[in-house]
């Protein structure tokens, strides 16, 4: 019940971040948003660390790591997708990140050599095929013009970085980094290298004062960064990286809705199949069985690349 939980408050929140990063937009420069979200997020998280008196003491080895996921998940990723969504809808993004399944299932072959099964590999696919059919008029006009190419690259390059950030969770947890403080560190070098960046490509630090920009400032930053990023890398403890970021597939049906409740969108027979398939896959995926030899009440290793407690 608890994963069950985890898995639909990621789904949810982080299906309608699309939506809040294109408030995002406009006055104020992408990497400099950006920054804006992941401070106030890391403030938070170190607030809340400082109020429960967490261990906040680690080696320079651990840092090191914790800048590369500051740079892969909290900082790079994210700048590519704001200017991917300065050519394309949100909902267009979020089609091309459910690729992140695919690309972690190939970066756990590549790093840890994990194998994937053929019960992950067919469950991906076919929650694919059902994003395809879901978006297909979308998929059709994505390559019409050179501003929407430059936008598709540019969001593939977001998936694929985010993917390497997954692996590098991977790596912290199996040296047992806690979550909480690992994340607050993560946001932290990831906003000091989004501001470096900014200043040494001449960003200009200006600021929204609209109320849908300060809310969806906030909401990114709480919401989106904080309680969806511990959620999401909870679960990749829980169920493996492959399996968790298969939520990605998910992203687009929420967008999807919220698109139909505030843009006007009309869901066709097509696109409600292409939903029956994604929900087929997802569940293919999750049912994950345990080793024959697992004992009741006793946890169970997964494979190496998810050498974390199941």
């Amino acid at each position: 019940m608890k994963t069950i939980l985890l898995y639909t408050a990621v789904v949810l929140i982080w299906g309608s971040t699309w939506f809040g990063i294109k408030l995002q937009l406009g006055v104020v420069p992408s990497q400099v948003s950006v920054a804006y979200r992941f401070a106030l997020a890391a403030l938070l998280l170190f607030v809340w660390c400082w109020v429960r008196r967490l261990r906040m003491k680690f080696s320079l080895r651990e840092h090191l790591w914790l800048m590369l996921q500051g740079l892969t998940v909290f900082s790079c990723n994210y700048s590519l997708f704001y200017e991917a969504e300065k050519h394309l809808v949100s909902g267009s993004v979020a089609i091309i990140f459910s690729l992140l399944a695919v690309f972690n299932i190939l970066n756990n072959w590549l790093f840890f050599r994990v194998k994937p099964t053929y019960q992950i590999i067919v469950g991906a696919l076919i929650g694919l095929f059902g994003i395809s059919l879901t978006f297909w008029h979308e998929l059709l006009n994505l390559g019409s013009t050179s501003d929407n190419f430059l936008g598709i690259v540019l969001s593939i390059a977001a998936t694929l970085v985010a993917s390497f950030g997954n692996m590098v969770f991977v790596r912290l947890r199996k040296d047992e980094m806690p979550i909480v403080q690992g994340n607050a560190f993560g946001m932290l070098y990831g906003t000091v290298i989004l501001f470096a960046y900014a200043c040494l490509t001449g960003g200009k630090f200006s600021f929204d004062f609209s109320p849908s920009y300060i809310f969806s400032l906030f909401y990114l930053s709480l919401f989106g960064s904080v309680i969806a990023f511990g959620c999401y890398l909870t679960l990749v403890g829980r169920i493996g990286a492959d399996r968790a970021a298969y939520s990605s597939i998910l992203f687009p049906i929420v967008a999807l809705c919220l698109s139909a409740a505030f843009e006007g969108y009309r869901l066709n027979a097509l696109s409600a199949l292409g939903i029956v398939f994604v929900l087929g896959g997802n569940a293919l995926v999750l049912a994950h069985k345990k080793p024959a030899n697992a004992q009741p009440g006793k946890p169970v290793k997964t494979s190496s690349a998810e050498a974390i407690e199941a």
